[in-house]
């Protein structure tokens, strides 16, 4: 009996294979700083094709004066590879806020050729900056359950007050009353939503189908604030169940899908795109417990709108923080703090010509059954 084998690579075709499944931009430089190889990854990083890449000096893809360029001269004079740790790459082609750890070393059978691999930080950061999101919820959480005790008492009393001066004021003081219970109305309405941080109850989990969530609060969006924007998907229809609880999920994403219609505004070409994908390879810890889960659930919010201020971006998730006129700044922070509960980490990219929201959670993990339990339940 024969067996058939499959044709063995040729050299070239084997490197090939092999740069593109790391999961790293790795390119090429030529003596004439042109870029000679760029594997998947880095099509991916630089935003163009491999041929686009093969035509364009270095140069033309990273931003003027770039550390990068000095690297490359560097190891190409030395013939010896360096590691630059924390490079800021940020340009209007590649992104806002990109950093890179950098890998730069000479090939040594291409004489003035040097290959540079990216590892990009911002997994590293958005997780840094998760653990000060859920610093920010615990002050709230201690700030809630103060307000809840010493303000809302004493402004029952005020609103009581108020309503027994109105029954035998005149119509202009009747208006002053009234302006008294109203203010003293939303003042409650206030310290009930900030009451939610103070909630440290364990959350109810089980394993969710995040695309049923996901249409729930678009019919609700559609139905109502996003009326007349667009909204899209792009999912991925074999995602296991996220290990969640179906409520706050909903309340995260109508959070959400209403920060991004108000981003559009009456924008006629606004779109909202809802993603889902599995990308493996994260791990976090879960809050009070020393286990550590991997988060290879990875669902997006997109808006096409403005996008936010670079200024607000890294504290768009603490408390307070708003752009919109009449808004509390609480909306963003409570999401944060469901996410940071279920162990997950969200984070926001944006540019002025769009925003996106990303959050990465863990997924459900049946456990296995014991034969030696009940077994007559084991086989129910």
């Amino acid at each position: 009996m024969s067996f058939d084998r499959a044709p063995t690579p040729q050299p070239a075709d084997a490197a090939q294979i092999v740069l593109n499944t790391i999961r790293r931009p790795v390119i090429m430089i030529g003596p004439d700083n042109f870029i000679t190889f760029a594997n998947a990854d880095a099509e991916d990083f630089f935003r163009s094709s491999a041929a686009m890449l093969a035509r364009s000096e270095l140069s033309r893809f990273v931003p003027f004066g770039s550390p990068i360029l000095q690297l490359v001269e560097q190891v190409r004079a030395r013939n010896t590879p360096v590691n630059e740790y924390r490079v800021d790459v940020s340009s209007p082609r590649l992104g806002i806020e990109k950093m890179v750890d950098l890998y730069v070393a000479p090939a040594s059978e291409l004489p003035g050729s040097v290959v540079v691999m990216f590892q990009e930080r911002s997994m590293a950061d958005k997780i840094d900056r998760q653990m000060t999101h859920r610093g920010a919820a615990r002050s709230v959480t201690g700030l809630a359950a103060m307000l809840a005790h010493e303000i809302k008492n004493p402004l029952s009393g005020i609103r009581g007050a108020a309503q027994l001066l109105e029954l035998n004021a005149s119509d202009d003081d009747r208006s002053l009353t009234r302006l008294i219970i109203d203010e003293t109305d939303r003042i409650v309405s206030l310290v009930d939503r900030m009451e939610v941080f103070s909630d440290e109850r364990p959350i109810d989990r089980y394993p969710v189908n995040i695309h049923v969530v996901l249409d729930h609060v678009k019919a609700l969006a559609r139905n109502g604030f996003a009326n007349g924007i667009k909204i899209l998907e792009d999912y991925d229809p074999s995602l296991p169940p996220v290990y969640a609880n179906r409520d706050q999920l909903i309340q995260v994403f109508l959070n959400l899908v209403k920060n991004a219609a108000e981003a559009i505004g009456h924008d006629p070409h606004g779109e909202i795109t809802l993603s889902t994908a599995f990308k493996p390879g994260i791990r976090m810890s879960i809050p009070g417990t020393q286990d550590r889960v991997s988060l290879p659930l990875e669902f997006c919010v997109h808006d096409n709108g403005s996008g936010v201020s670079e200024d607000i971006l890294p504290i768009l998730f603490d408390p307070f923080i708003t752009t919109k006129p009449n808004g509390s700044g609480l909306g963003l922070a409570l999401v944060a703090k469901i996410v940071g509960d279920h162990g997950g980490v969200i984070e926001c990219d944006s540019t002025p010509r769009g925003t996106t929201f990303r959050i990465l959670m863990p997924a459900w993990k049946e456990l296995p059954v014991h034969l030696d339990d009940d077994s007559e339940g084991a086989h129910r």
